[in-house]
């Protein structure tokens, strides 16, 4: 594994998606300005989605920028190699900034900033099938032995950027902060219109109807799935083979159904329930 992962503090992190001292930059040197949005996610957990909601609300609703310009350019991830430093000297006014960090190594001049994070969550399992999918067709992450030990590796956190449950936990202790926003992919499923409403609030823009119509109707899954700017196509073979698998692939909740066995299912719930016991928050998938 150590050909495709490295460790960064108890966590396996791409070779191809970062390195040691872009993370290390990120974390103790990268200063956070108060007008930076972030964009913070685990993977599979609706980045794409909301790299170009914040893209088109910075734009109006006008759809030059995401049909134009790559969306790893417009909202990057600071951990991206050579990405952090570039950042230092950007003027975005505001900076929209990508990161699959964990709270624990993400920017320590964030806590005493006003910059504000979006946190986006997704019922783990469909993350779960998602990564799957990605890690088959990504040179990445590792390519799954099966199914099945992929809920293994998925559950013991050993996959890229560590354990889905430490990641959101971590990051909840921002939860009912100012300066923090926690929303669901399920959330922005039932009520596009109304999540988009709310995002905008959040970084302070009112949204014309006719702006916020514009961004509801670029940022459908079927047209984010046809813009080459969005859709990841425009990365060679090499890097993603998307004949193997669409990066955009379903854009729905609930496909863990059309995965999971009865007897995968009541482990992943097993685990769960003893990961998540001592947290007191509950989330749009839990029973209760």
């Amino acid at each position: 594994m150590s050909e495709v992962y490295f460790t960064y503090k108890g966590t396996l992190y791409p070779v191809m998606s970062t390195t040691q001292k872009d993370i290390d930059f990120a974390e103790n040197k990268f200063q956070v300005y108060d007008d930076d949005i972030f964009n913070i996610t685990f993977p599979k957990s609706g980045t794409t989605w909301m790299m170009e909601i914040l893209s088109l609300i910075k734009t109006n609703g006008d759809p030059t920028w995401i049909k134009t310009v790559p969306n790893w350019d417009r909202v990057p991830w600071i951990e991206a190699p050579g990405v952090g430093e570039k950042l230092q000297t950007a003027n975005g006014n505001p900076r929209l900034i990508t990161s699959h960090l964990g709270r624990h190594i993400f920017c320590k001049s964030f806590s005493s900033s006003n910059a504000k994070v979006i946190y986006t969550i997704r019922n783990p399992k469909d993350v779960l099938v998602s990564f799957y999918h990605f890690a088959r067709m990504s040179a990445f992450f590792k390519d799954p032995e099966s199914f099945d030990q992929f809920i293994n590796d998925f559950l013991s956190g050993n996959v890229g950027y560590g354990s889905w449950f430490d990641h959101v936990k971590g990051w909840m202790e921002f939860a009912g902060k100012e300066n923090f926003m926690l929303h669901s992919y399920e959330d922005m499923q039932k009520d596009l219109r109304g999540s988009i409403k709310k995002i905008a609030k959040f970084i302070g823009k009112e949204l014309e109807e006719e702006t916020l119509e514009s961004i509801v109707q670029n940022v459908t899954f079927e047209n984010m799935k046809e813009n080459c700017m969005a859709n990841f196509s425009l990365l060679p073979d090499l890097y993603m083979d998307q004949k193997k698998s669409p990066f955009m692939r379903k854009g729905i909740s609930g496909d863990w159904k059309n995965h999971f066995t009865v007897a995968q299912n009541e482990y992943f719930d097993q685990i769960y329930k003893e990961k998540m016991k001592d947290f007191n928050m509950k989330f749009v998938w839990d029973e209760n």
